[in-house]
């Protein structure tokens, strides 16, 4: 099923010249690596796109879904019956199932942590995403002074870990500025994570030798027909150098990486599926890796706000986190503040594990009171740290702020 959004963002104003400009733009072959682009000896990306374009959920049953929930070890083929809609119907058993599971390897902990973005430049054309760089909005990047200013209000508020994230503009936040924001950051924060543009795995090294833990890397679509429709220029039109970033950032010794697939762009089974195998892989290849998921749904941007997900509805969400979990046991899941708080803190008590707090989207929000860039998008739970700390405690749940110990 195809999301009836698709055509709007060749439709909107906004967008006029993206639709002008396709032709031309498509020229560029979206699976040929750029100059400079480190290249894997790796078939992984072959492996999933094969797989999600065979996925055929509509064979599945409830049989199937019962036996995928009767394992206790599940294969691709029980995470691919358990995203189908004959899991719907199912959906109360599953829920219990991974909420059982939660408890199990996360007890009834919950991770803290809030994004900082750096900065809003960007060079790419992703005509979904409130940064790209045909969109009229305020541009913004934090100097050394003004990234101490806000890591020191954050860290005030008793948060102890960090997501440090920019417009994916190399020019405009190379590797030795984002390096430089790490050292900062390893001064407040005990872990210290990282949504950047993808690079090469020599600068993911230099990045974690500046004190970077993690990578997360948004795939978006694994549909790459469709991908190379929604990135029309930049380096992020690149499909397998985003798939491959991972990879990169763990033999750059990155201690953890993540994943997701941005729900609502594309058939959202499908990209929920290649998420969760190519995660399962990557945790194959690399044992050692601490892996982890988000599930975001797509959210209104500056100027298109009637941007929405309109066929992932809560319960497909809830499927979908509670599917990433029973496949991978000891995956981190995350739920961002795109999503209200209602769901973000039932999604806690079933099968998340690890949430945003005290969230702003724009550039040097947290520590003045206005900002100086626009934001990349509508947040929909604005609440503080300590808003969310007390909901979470009245449902049972134990607030963590770092589970690591440095020494």
């Amino acid at each position: 099923m195809e999301n009836s959004t698709n055509d709007k963002f060749f439709n909107d104003s906004i967008y006029s010249d993206a639709a002008a400009q396709f032709s031309a733009h498509r020229l560029t072959n979206h699976m040929a690596y750029q100059e400079g682009m480190e290249i894997l000896q790796s078939a992984m990306l072959e492996q999933v796109c094969r797989q999600r374009r065979e996925y055929a959920y509509q064979k599945y049953t409830a049989a199937d879904v019962q036996r995928a929930l009767a394992h206790d070890q599940r294969t691709p083929e029980d995470f691919a019956a358990l995203l189908s809609p004959a899991a719907l119907p199912l959906l109360e058993a599953i829920a219990q199932k991974a909420q059982a599971e939660r408890r199990r390897y996360f007890g009834n902990s919950v991770h803290f942590f809030t994004p900082l973005y750096l900065a809003n430049y960007c060079e790419n054309y992703c005509v979904y995403c409130g940064f790209n760089s045909h969109n009229a909005i305020c541009r913004a990047r934090l100097d050394e002074l003004q990234m101490e200013k806000e890591m020191a209000a954050v860290a005030a508020t008793g948060m102890q870990e960090i997501l440090l994230l920019t417009g994916e503009s190399r020019k405009m936040s190379d590797p030795q500025y984002i390096g430089r924001a790490c050292q900062l950051a390893r001064k407040y924060f005990k872990v210290v994570g990282l949504e950047i543009y993808p690079v090469n795995s020599d600068e993911y090294a230099y990045l974690h030798r500046c004190g970077a833990d993690y990578v997360t890397v948004f795939q978006e679509t694994y549909d790459s027909d469709k991908y190379a429709q929604l990135h029309l220029a930049g380096h992020k039109r690149v499909f397998p150098y985003r798939f491959y970033a991972q990879e990169r950032a763990l033999r750059g010794g990155m201690r953890g990486v993540g994943f997701a697939a941005l729900l609502g762009l594309d058939d959202f089974r499908r990209d929920a599926f290649a998420a969760g195998l190519h995660a399962y892989l990557v945790q194959r290849q690399y044992p050692h890796a601490e892996i982890a998921l988000s599930c975001p749904r797509l959210r209104p941007i500056i100027n298109n706000e009637q941007i929405k997900p309109l066929d992932v509805h809560e319960r497909q969400l809830l499927q979908v986190v509670c599917a990433y979990r029973l496949f991978l046991h000891f995956a981190s899941i995350t739920v961002s503040s795109r999503e209200c708080a209602r769901v973000r803190d039932n999604l806690m008590l079933i099968a998340a594990n690890k949430i945003s707090a005290g969230v702003n989207t724009g550039i040097g929000g947290h520590s003045g009171a206005q900002e100086l860039g626009d934001e990349q998008f509508a947040i929909d739970d604005g609440r503080s740290l300590e808003e969310i700390y007390t909901a979470l405690e009245k449902l049972g749940l134990q607030p963590v702020m770092s589970e690591y110990v440095y020494v």
